[in-house]
């Protein structure tokens, strides 16, 4: 996957988040677990917990 990565963004993945649906890119700290990545950023998994908790 890296080796593949010339500076263009846009030839990485991305995905939606769960919770609000942006699309989020592959980053390199993803890079292992790529596939269990859920949410753009901590506040949508807070977000994500809090209704879990409500429901």
């Amino acid at each position: 996957m890296t080796s593949a990565f010339k500076g263009n963004k846009s030839t990485l993945p991305s995905k939606p988040c769960v919770v609000c649906g942006r699309p989020m890119a592959w980053r390199k700290a993803w890079a292992r677990d790529w596939e269990h990545v859920k949410y753009c950023s901590e506040r949508c998994r807070r977000a994500a917990k809090t209704e879990d908790s409500h429901a």
